[in-house]
């Protein structure tokens, strides 16, 4: 298997890949085999009878010339290549077929496609069908061809029937005679098969097309919609998918009716040509530009995703994983900024293209447009606008004022009555360059959504620590700052700042007003190189920082931890970097997180939240665990850390999720860390209360699987869920309340206590009253007494229950084992005994019910009835005056036929045990 990297479908914001890939172990495990430079790889294909003879088509550098462009080939499986056909430095390969017959018959195309920071470009010298029939030692170029459109030329793309190969279809974008051609002898002879613009529109983005693997008239086109035509292109149905925007397509070549499509959905698969697919909800490739947090608790995640809806989603729940019932669309669509209300978390306001900006009450389902200038731009070019927004626009909330919301186009906006009314509060903040407002799309097909809209403000924000400090950077690379709320504002770029950057966050100091950090980027510039830059003086001097970043990882945005001073968090195009001195060193921090671009970051409470651009959001939990490791003053020490705040609350960490998002642990999280470990070693972690009572206990040599816990060298996390242990099940016992399991103690202070061999170490740690519910921390700690008491008394019935159970079999057993010799007497007391003792049990428990719903027959009884209170006192709120009501009635009744058990034992038990010595028999009950 061979995998190529970069997008094809090459937007603005598109990813690079790193070249070409290989596995001989059906994907289990990937080496890299060259063209490193490659950026887009568009096709790969390979000699059916050779597969150490492949062919790569590369598109190379986007936003730049680039002499790597074109078809490559290798004939020792990826040891070396041959560049074997180039166009020009803007022409890269856009496609490559071979022929199904003969594989020394190669088709490719070659696309001159230009993007700029403020334009895209598709079509023009270099743009080419071009054919070979030596395995691509030479190439003939087969545009200018009969039937095929004699002037400007842009992307083309080529199908090959598998069972004609002479017959070959292009979808070919050209002004005047686009559309998709068919040619019958090999692409001598060309006609137009169909022009539709529903088949053609959008033409850098949509060309792909695939002929069905049986019929050669049967041809499917990816556009905004999947088309098929079984006319050989004349006419095209819209075939129904379950998401738009079509960009690939793969066809069983045994069987037509087996096909797979990718969408900006994701991928599905359908085993009925397409009469219905399979769902996209189960693919964790969302693309997001944004990420903010909201303050619900959990607290919420925020973002929008590209061509897909915003995104609210819980961080954690109440049950054991994140669920598609645990997260909702929100306000905005695909491509904007999108924040939360501070002061209710229900409302929502989110943005996309064309300055749209929306504001969604949750509770309601009410969703208005507040946008600042409700102007549709669509089709336009920005330099015909009053205002420009770009296609990802800040919207931010004042951290001083919870009722002033900023927007940014080209000049900063603000609003106190919830978009209602809008005052422009900044002139315009952009180089306002005319001739880099042009419509963009080049020549052949104008593409204006607002994604190449430009000279506008890109990152922008309000400084934590000082009111009305407001800074603005644009995309066209200047960086203003006002200290007045935008009466007036300073240009303060950086002297050595190379033209061009784009501003893409600004992250103001949390501890310091005269501090802020700038993130700049410059790959649509064709340079990776990453910049983040640094003032301690509102812009007056600033330094670069990124010693510690690779060259080519460019920077895309910046968090200060606020609750740790000098702690930075860089998001760049391949990875995470952290700094603990304010920038001066960046370290990696990947850790498990995949390698792919970090768009934005989020510090929530003492978590950071990573926004991906193709694998969804991720969080990396208590952050203060880092810091007091990185401080650990030797490594070559053992070191148990101090736990963060958690919080008493429903919920659990499933294990190993499929299609759903990971909880965080529950409960307190002691990190523990181990320069060295030897199985021989024991360990054991005490949770006690304050007074120093000891509550639960976990170690290496527990003989009870939920008591164990297991050590390695490096870091552990052993997990306290905050549950002190319930009672032990009876087996068979039938309940219709169930056994009294374990269950949380009430929010504290607590200690806990690690001990390594004879080493021991003592921490205080907090847990906090989940702020959902309404009751005071005094009412959980009169529940969790309560729970006590009627756990102790549940227990005490059931081993009560146990003995008496013992008590007739071994009565049982010794008449058994005496037979003929048993004596009457003690047969006459054995058997009252067991009468008396039975009649107690059943008081005790429901000795009828033998499976589960046998209770709705035979009442249950004091055990069950325990159960059934316990599970009605185990809320969030204080037990009620019923509920101690019901427990004091219970408890009489308890506690009446355990006394009278008590007696029977003292009595009758005590009775039968000294006729056993009397008669002189070697046995013994129960005492």
């Amino acid at each position: 298997m061979y995998a190529g990297g970069g997008e094809s479908t090459l937007r603005g914001n598109v990813s690079e890949g790193q070249g070409i890939y290989k596995s001989i172990d059906g994907g289990k495990s990937w080496t890299f085999c060259g063209l490193e430079d490659s950026r887009h790889i568009s096709r790969i294909v390979f000699d059916p009878k050779n597969p150490e003879r492949v062919y790569v088509a590369v598109m190379g550098h986007l936003f730049g010339p680039n002499e790597n462009r074109g078809v490559y080939k290798t004939e020792n499986g990826g040891q070396s290549w041959e560049k074997i056909l180039y166009s020009n430095e803007q022409s890269g390969a856009a496609d490559l077929v071979m022929d199904p017959f003969n594989p020394k018959v190669l088709y490719a195309t070659t696309w001159r496609v230009i993007r700029t920071p403020y334009s895209m470009e598709s079509g023009g010298e270099g743009s080419a069908i071009w054919k070979s029939t030596d395995a691509g030692e030479t190439w003939t170029n087969i545009s200018k061809n009969k039937g095929l459109p004699k002037d400007t030329l842009g992307m083309i793309c080529l199908a090959v029937s598998t069972s004609n190969s002479d017959k070959i279809y292009a979808m070919v974008e050209n002004k005047q005679a686009g559309g998709l051609y068919m040619s019958t002898d090999a692409g001598l002879n060309w006609v137009k098969q169909n022009d539709e613009s529903k088949i053609r529109q959008r033409a850098w983005y949509f060309s792909r097309l695939f002929v069905d693997p049986k019929q050669e008239d049967i041809v499917y086109v990816c556009n905004v919609e999947l088309h098929k035509s079984s006319d050989g292109g004349k006419t095209f149905q819209t075939i129904h998918t379950p998401h738009a925007d079509h960009h690939n397509m793969w066809i069983d070549p045994e069987d037509g009716q087996r096909m797979i499509i990718a969408d900006d959905g994701g991928a599905q698969i359908s085993f009925d040509g397409g009469a219905h697919w399979s769902t996209y909800h189960n693919q964790p490739t969302a693309q997001f530009y944004r990420v903010t947090a909201d303050n619900h608790f959990p607290y919420r995640i925020l973002g929008c995703q590209q061509d897909n809806s915003s995104v609210r989603i819980m961080s954690r729940t109440y049950g054991g994983s994140i669920t598609q019932q645990d997260w909702s669309s929100s306000a905005g669509f695909e491509s904007g900024h999108i924040v939360a209300d501070p002061l209710n978390d229900d409302i929502v306001y989110g943005g996309n293209y064309g300055g749209y900006l929306s504001r969604l009450n949750h509770r309601t389902g009410e969703n208005r447009t507040v946008s600042v200038y409700p102007v549709s731009p669509i089709g336009e070019g920005a330099d015909t606008l009053k205002y420009r927004f770009q296609w990802n626009f800040p919207i931010f909330f004042s951290p001083h004022n919870p009722k002033r919301l900023y927007a940014a186009g080209n000049h900063l906006f603000v609003s106190e009555n919830e978009g209602q009314s809008w005052q422009k509060i900044s002139p315009d903040l952009s180089t306002n360059d005319k001739k880099k407002q042009a419509p963009s799309g080049g020549i052949i097909t104008k593409d204006n959504t607002s994604e190449e809209y430009y000279c506008t403000i890109f990152a922008a924000a309000e400084s934590p620590v000082q009111k009305d400090l407001l800074w603005c950077g644009s995309d066209d690379g200047l960086i203003h700052v006002s200290d007045n709320a935008g009466a007036s504002w300073d240009l303060v770029n950086p002297r050595n700042m190379p033209e061009g950057m784009m501003i893409n966050c600004i992250e103001p100091d949390p501890f310091d007003a005269q501090t802020c950090y700038v993130v700049g980027t410059r790959y649509k510039l064709d340079d990776q190189t990453p910049y983040v830059y640094k003032t301690n003086d509102l812009g007056n001097t600033w330094e670069e920082i990124t010693e510690g970043i690779p060259s080519t990882h460019f920077t895309r945005c910046l968090r200060a931890d606020p609750n740790h001073k000098g702690t930075l968090y860089c998001g760049t195009e391949q990875g995470l970097y952290v700094s603990f001195d304010a920038g001066k060193q960046w370290l990696p921090l990947q850790l498990n997180l995949p390698i792919v671009p970090i768009t934005d970051l989020c510090i929530k409470n003492d978590d950071l939240i990573v926004a991906t651009q193709g694998r969804s959001f991720w969080i990396l939990d208590q952050l203060n665990t880092l810091h007091q490791f990185r401080k650990t003053d030797s490594k070559d020490e053992w070191k148990i850390f101090q736990p963060a705040l958690s919080y008493r609350m429903d919920g659990y960490r499933k294990s190993n999720p499929d299609n759903e998002g990971e909880n965080p642990y529950y409960g307190s999280v002691f990190y523990t860390w181990l320069p060295e470990w030897q199985d021989s070693n024991r360990a054991t972690l005490r949770i006690m209360d304050e007074s120093g009572k000891e509550i639960r206990v976990f170690s290496t040599t527990a003989s009870e699987k939920e008591d164990q816990i297991k050590l390695e060298k490096g870091m552990n996390l052993l997990q306290w869920n905050h549950q002190v242990k319930g009672c032990e099940k009876i087996d068979g016992m039938v309940l219709w309340n169930g056994n009294i399991g374990n269950y949380k103690v009430p929010p504290g202070n607590y200690k806990a206590s690690f001990r390594i061999n004879q080493d021991n170490t003592l921490l205080s740690f907090r847990i906090a009253k989940d702020p959902n519910y309404q009751i005071a921390e005094a009412d959980y700690q009169s529940q969790y007494e309560m729970l006590t008491r009627i756990r102790d008394k549940f227990e005490a019935v059931q081993q009560t229950v146990k003995q008496i159970r013992k008590l007739r079999t071994d009565i049982n057993n010794l008449k058994d084992q005496l037979k003929d010799s048993y004596p009457a007497e003690l047969d006459s007391l054995g058997k009252d005994l067991i009468k008396k003792a039975t009649q107690i049990e059943e008081r005790l428990h429901q000795t009828k019910a033998k499976s589960g719903q046998d209770v709705l027959n035979y009442p249950i009884r004091i055990n069950d009835k325990l159960s059934g209170l316990f599970d009605a006192v185990n809320q969030h709120t204080a037990p009620t005056a019923q509920s101690i009501e019901a427990w004091e009635d219970l408890k009489l009744l308890a506690d009446q036929a355990l006394l009278d058990y008590e007696k029977l034992k003292s009595n009758e038990v005590r009775a039968y045990n000294q006729m056993i010595h009397a008669k002189q028999i070697d046995y013994l009950l129960l005492r």
